[in-house]
């Protein structure tokens, strides 16, 4: 399983439209395309995108092409688009840990 985030600036003063996008949820059925699991982050200035699956790059990459065939799909890019200032950056994961399992206690 890999893990891929998208990173973007928001406009000042797009916060509260952030939060509307975020709430309406993926314009697409995610699961269907094969992404194990997405979460988006939100803060003032910026909101991150992050996709999990096998081979996640190529299904983020392939879900970008696919805004020319899918109206909804454009048409929710050009709305973040509208708020995100420059361009967005990808994020390759560094580092991923686990605690430990509940119930387990350090002796």
């Amino acid at each position: 399983m890999e893990r891929l985030a998208v990173v973007a600036r928001l406009k000042p003063g797009t916060e509260a439209e952030a939060t509307e996008l975020v709430a309406a949820g993926p314009p697409v059925d995610l699961a269907s395309r094969g992404f194990t699991r997405h979460s988006v982050f939100r803060s003032k200035s910026a909101v991150v995108f992050v996709f999990e699956a096998h081979e996640v790059e190529w299904l983020v990459d392939d879900l970008l092409e696919d805004q020319f065939l899918h109206p909804v799909l454009a048409a929710a890019l050009e709305a973040w688009q509208a708020l995100i200032e420059g361009q967005p950056q990808v994020a390759h994961e560094q580092f991923f840990g686990r605690g430990a399992p509940e119930g387990d206690e350090a002796a």
